[in-house]
């Protein structure tokens, strides 16, 4: 707490005279992620998993065979965080492929952003049998959304923790770190320039979301508001919204509702497509 007193004294000051160099600094920040080890209740699951490497370096783990799940996981995430969710799909005969992402675990790069994950996914999804769901969690869910504006095709679609608006996280960590207006507004640009779109379009308001999908957030989840949910879910037609009391940011990935919630969810769209066959 006491670096971050830092940071925002630094910035408060320095970002009225040098608004540029402060938005610079930021910025590398803001997509630069750190690397976290798994847990010692993930290793059983990585033990498990096949290492494969797609194009342009991209790494990712599967499991189990059957129908292909796509799973991405958010800032400064790891697959296997997933462990209940890819247990249950696995038992119930899909294969599973979890990317790292861009600048996390194998995967190559020093900076990651939403856009870069989105195109990581078309990436994956180039090598990988036609997909019956695709599963983000937090940042990795936004960027599922981006990636079907950007041309990814699935079945069906499960957002987790997921924000509803880039504009607004950027607006977030510009404050959290203490940057003035004209910091704030340098930074955005900045930002901006680096993911090639402006940030007011990366907003679920804009998209077009036409699979069944599911969207889950918990009440407790201190980094993403619940209320990006509402949002999320007033923009897409064919979505159910499952609101938990309690799973915060990180739990609500093991609650055993959303699991249920995304079986169903492809045990409905595996009916569908046989009814319809």
């Amino acid at each position: 707490m006491n670096a971050l007193k830092w940071v925002r004294g630094v910035n408060g000051t320095l970002g009225w005279f040098a608004p540029k160099l402060v938005a610079n600094k930021m910025r590398l920040a803001f997509m630069t992620p750190r690397e976290h080890p798994p847990r010692d209740w993930e290793l059983p699951l990585l033990a498990k998993s096949e290492r494969i490497t797609l194009r342009f370096g991209l790494s990712a783990l599967r499991w189990g065979q059957g129908p292909t799940v796509l799973l991405m996981h958010g800032w400064e995430g790891r697959p296997t965080q997933f462990a209940s969710l890819i247990n249950a799909l696995v038992d119930a005969g899909y294969t599973v492929v979890a990317l790292d992402g861009p600048a996390h675990g194998r995967s190559p790069g020093r900076e990651a952003n939403v856009v870069l994950f989105a195109r990581a996914m078309l990436e994956a999804a180039a090598e990988l049998p036609p997909l019956q769901a695709v599963i983000g969690h937090s940042m990795g869910g936004a960027s599922a959304m981006l990636a079907v504006q950007l041309g990814l095709r699935t079945e069906t679609l499960v957002s987790i923790a997921a924000p509803a608006r880039i504009l607004g996280v950027l607006r977030g960590f510009a404050r959290y770190v203490g940057m003035p207006p004209r910091a704030r507004s340098a930074f955005i640009r900045r930002v901006e320039q680096d993911v090639g779109m402006r940030a007011a379009t990366l907003d679920v308001a804009h998209y077009q979301l036409d699979m069944p999908g599911l969207i889950v957030h918990a009440e407790d989840d201190t980094f993403v508001p619940v209320k990006e949910s509402q949002l999320i879910h007033e923009a897409w037609f064919d979505s159910r919204l499952l609101r938990l009391a309690d799973g915060g940011h990180q739990r609500v990935l093991a609650d055993p509702r959303v699991i249920d919630g995304v079986l169903s969810l492809l045990a409905g769209r595996s009916l569908q497509a046989r009814q319809s066959a």
